[in-house]
């Protein structure tokens, strides 16, 4: 059996972001030369997520619409983590909601999707640098 680590590096500008990072872990694949196994793909910081959704930005707007309704950013003060100096306690609570990974089976080097799903890093706390790990192994 083979394995294959690749980090994925961010800075996204606005505090909340969704990027599609399907192309950067398909490349990983393809580097690794693993035609059959698995490909975990999990996010390094815990204010931020990795799950698989539709590429559709209405679909991305309602997903920051919804968190902000379940975990508001505002007020800070309502959140006891914050009490600790941070102002980032929501975007703890999004990240649980949204999953801190993802596992895709690898079938013939290539990524085993369902129709429409693609990989996304959920950012809950940005403008800061974060990672995302891939990690494949198989044959």
């Amino acid at each position: 059996m083979k394995s294959h680590r690749q980090e994925l590096w961010f800075e996204t500008p606005s505090r909340r972001a969704f990027v599609n990072i399907t192309p950067q872990v398909e490349k990983a694949l393809a580097e690794s030369g693993i035609r059959e196994g698995l490909c975990l793909v999990n996010a390094m910081h815990i204010t931020a997520s990795v799950f698989i959704n539709d590429d559709e930005g209405g679909l991305h707007q309602d997903f920051d619409r919804w968190l902000e309704k379940l975990a508001p950013h505002e007020p800070v003060s309502g959140y006891l983590h914050n009490r600790t100096g941070e102002d980032n306690a929501d975007g703890h609570l999004k990240r649980q909601i949204m999953g801190r990974e993802v596992v895709v089976a690898v079938t013939e080097g290539r990524l085993d999707f369902g129709p429409w799903e693609q990989i996304f890093y959920g950012e809950f706390d940005g403008r800061r640098r974060k990672r995302a790990l891939i990690k494949i192994i198989g044959e």
